[in-house]
Formats: structure tokens, sequence, C-alpha cells
């Protein structure tokens, strides 16, 4: 599920693939990349918003949350208030990963075990695959659930999306999710979303559109982004406008507002999820993985430039100008892996209970930024960065896999 990826194939679900043999794309100098991308302007631009427009911001979060909410209504909170668990899912397709399969395994444990510390994980696993799950998951806060069967791991993407109405109710709802377009088989994750909420015995609503919880982020007060290319597109919401699709978004995500990137169609299987380059910090405060100076432009950077050059100049459900954080790219030639489709993504982190968990990938100077603006941006919380190589080489992060309960 290629989140971020540099080619139009999509590893994960082609077993032969080998990422490893693939080349590294060629280094630019910083100021020819700055001149042919136009990052010398945004600079200024990231010194006057950056990190204390993003902290005023947040600040509000509670009274704007607490203000959409008045009428009782349900909608999908930020992923930073307090949750109940984190949901997962256990891979154990040899049709999907081939040899990869051990290596993605590791890091599904790997990072269930560390979100465990704070926080419980439900993992759901196919039942043939309990068993490996909780010899993998050391963590005896993990439990495993053989009672939901999955085809793959990506449960941002197939398990519900919760809602909450700021009185004590909790709900959930269901994008319809089909595989990314009919891209990969999913019989057993379109019916994920479903049996969760009836598991936990909550009312379940599926939305008036085919998406994936990935393409959608929400700021909890009113507010949604999204890239027009992985739904305004046939392969998932054919014949509808986005005036409808937008309709349909707000009404699923108690929203009233959406902002749009333009995103890139048919490079990787997700065609283009805003969760692996835009997040919302909190209401008024968003953040964007810029591209790395070292790096050549392509469509991937440019994507980055035109989504922080949006998300700054945009205006949220209460028309307070939204305050952009920078999250800078590593450097592709330092990092561990060697894939073009490798998922370089600082943005693509989830945060629990009392910690943000972000991946690093090897450029120790990209690397230790990306936790420092990470430990700025969530004040009071633990910066935790996994080694989750497996994980992006089959074009995922860590927000790909974990679906957040909130608290009532």
């Amino acid at each position: 599920m290629d989140e971020h990826g540099r080619a139009a194939e999509t590893p994960h679900f082609t077993a032969e693939y080998d990422p490893e043999s693939a080349p590294h794309p060629r280094r630019m100098d910083r100021r020819r990349f700055l001149a042919a991308t136009g990052l010398a302007a945004a600079g200024a631009a990231w010194a006057v918003t950056g990190l204390g427009g993003t902290a005023r911001a947040a600040t509000a979060l509670g009274a704007r949350r607490n203000a959409a909410l008045a009428a009782g209504s349900y909608a999908v909170p930020l992923d930073s208030v307090p949750h109940t668990r984190t949901w997962m899912a256990w891979p154990d397709s040899t049709a999907i990963y081939g040899r990869k399969l051990s290596g993605m395994q590791a890091n599904i444990a790997l990072i269930a075990d560390t979100i465990a510390k704070y926080e419980p994980v439900y993992l759901l696993a196919n039942s043939a695959s309990v068993a490996t799950a909780r010899r993998m998951c050391t963590n005896t806060n993990v439990t495993v659930i053989g009672s939901i069967p999955v085809d793959d791991c990506w449960l941002r993407d197939s398990g519900p999306i919760f809602r909450t109405n700021g009185t004590g109710g909790l709900d959930a709802v269901g994008l319809n999710f089909n595989g990314w377009g009919n891209k990969q088989t999913h019989a057993k994750d379109a019916l994920v979303a479903q049996r969760v909420a009836a598991y936990l015995g909550v009312n379940f609503t599926a939305a008036g559109l085919v998406g994936e919880g990935g393409a959608i982020e929400a700021d909890g007060a009113g507010t949604l982004m999204a890239t027009r290319s992985s739904i305004i597109n046939s392969n998932r919401n054919p014949g509808m406008s986005q005036t409808q699709i937008e309709q349909a978004m707000c009404a699923a995500y108690g929203a009233s507002e959406v902002i749009w990137f333009t995103g890139i169609v048919g490079q990787d299987i997700t065609d283009d999820h805003v969760d692996a380059t835009s997040r919302f910090l909190a209401p008024g405060a968003g953040l964007v993985q810029t591209p790395n100076p070292a790096d050549p432009p392509d469509i991937w950077s440019n994507d980055e430039n035109q989504q922080y050059q949006t998300l700054s100049g945009a205006n949220d459900a209460q028309g307070a100008r939204i305050a952009v954080t920078a999250l800078e790219s590593p450097d592709y030639n330092l990092i561990r892996a060697t894939s073009v489709d490798f998922v370089d993504s600082y943005a693509n982190y989830y945060v629990c209970n009392g910690a943000v968990i972000s991946a690093q990938f090897g450029d120790s100077t990209a690397d230790a930024n990306a936790r420092a603006v990470l430990q700025r941006t969530f004040p009071g919380r633990t910066i935790v960065q996994l080694n989750i190589d497996n994980l992006g080489n089959q074009g995922g992060g860590i927000h790909c896999v974990t679906q957040p309960q909130p608290a009532p």
C-alpha cells in the first residue's frame, strides 16, 4: 500500500517484486533544488508560521472541539485525544508478501508492542495465525482477536472510523473499503469496520462514499483535508461530483469544510493518501512533510510542495488561517532502504496516550531533526522512533497500520 512511493508499481501485493534491486535517485545540490522547487520562498513562510503558531493554535483545541460538539452530534476527533485502545491487524498472506512476510510481521509486532507500553492494543488475526501473532507480540497489553478475519494489515484504511459526541457517546462509521479501487483482494477487509463495531457493541453507519481512513485527515473541529486523486476517482466513487463527495465526507466525519490537495493518480496503490504528507495537529494547525534539499525534484516532492503551499493558504471551518509546521524528509541517499518505492514518511506517525510513535530511516541528521520537531510539536509526550523499514518497503508506515479508539 504505497503511501509515498517513487514508482507506479505496487510492491506490497506483488510477491516477486524485489525493492532492494532499485537504484537511488541522483543528488541535487541545495541551491539548485531550492531554485527548482521554489522552496526558498517557502522557507520564509515557515519562519513566520512555524512551531510558535502551532502551539498557539493547539491551546484552542478543547474550546473549539466542545463548541463544535455542543449539539451532541458525532464527529471524528484528532488522533491525539485520549484513547481507550489502538486497533491493528496481523498480516499472514504469502500471496501478497511472499518472502517479505516475516519482515512485515516483525514490524507489526514491534509497533504493537511499542504502543502497548502506553495503551492497550487489540490485534485482529485470522484464526490460523493467532498463535503466531501471540508469540511474536510479547507485550501482555496486546490482545489478539481471532474472530474477525482480515486480508491484510492496513487497518487505518479498512477499520472503523470512531466518532464521539462530547457527552460520553461513541459510534463508528465505515468507508466502504474496496481495496484501494479494487487493486487488491479485500473480501474480509471490506467487513472489518462493521465487525469491529459489532464486537464492541457500538452503532455502525456506512458512509455515503468509498474511501480509506488514511485518505482523510480530520482536525476534530469541522475541517478535513484530502487529496482529490485518492477520493474523487472513478476507482472509488464513479459518477459522484466533488460536491457530492464533500457532503458525504462531512456527514461521515461530522465536519463542514474540506481542504483539497491535487494529489497524484495511479503512481501508488493509494493514489496518494494524505496521511503520508499532511496531518492536522490541532484546529488551526497542521504539519506537512517537505522535500529534502539533497534529493532531486520529482512528482512526489512537487506534491509535498503543493500540499505545503495549499495548507499554508487555507482557512479552517472557523475561518482561521492554518499555521503550518514543516517536517523535512530524510535524504534518500542516506537512508538504509535502497528501493525507489520506499516510504520515507516521518509524517505518518501515530499519536497514542503519552507518546508519539514515528519512524527513523538511518539518515541520522534528518532522524534527529524529525525527533526534535515532533518533540516541540507534542510537548509532554515521549517520542519513540522505530526502524520499520520492512513496512516502508511495502508501501506504508505506522499511521497506516493503526486505528485509534477514542475515549468517549
